[in-house]
Order: C-alpha cells, then structure tokens, then sequence
C-alpha cells in the first residue's frame, strides 16, 4: 500500500495554513469584545468569526487529503 506523497504534502500545507488562523481568530473575537466601545467592534469580530471557520475548514481539507492520499481513495 503506497502513499502518495504529494497529495500528504498538499494536506500539510492546509493544516499549516489553518495553524495561524487557529489562533488569530480566537484573539480577534476577545479583542471585539473588549473594545465595545469602538466603532470597529462589529468589523473586527465578523473577521474574526470568519477567521474561525476558514480554520476549521482548511483543517477538514488539510485531513480529508491526507486521509484520500494514505487510503487511495
């Protein structure tokens, strides 16, 4: 059962990339609403939601090519 390792690396570059958002997305929502007072509030908490779903999105891809490249699907 060979692997291929492309499609291993091309699913590591997806987790990598949800690896920043992982964490940008959680500090921007704090930082929303710590800062109510602003008028950047509402702008600086809907990039921060987004930010939490491309993460978990690039982390669904990041795995399901992994999983497709170590099974052969």
């Amino acid at each position: 059962m060979a692997t291929n390792k492309n499609l291993i690396s091309k699913g590591v570059k997806f987790l990598t990339g949800a690896l920043p958002l992982l964490f940008l997305g959680p500090v921007l929502i704090y930082n929303a609403f710590m800062n109510k007072h602003t008028n950047w509030h509402y702008l600086i908490l809907g990039i921060g939601i987004v930010a939490c779903f491309a993460a978990v999105f690039l982390m669904f891809k990041g795995l399901q090519t992994i999983m497709k490249a170590l099974f052969n699907d």
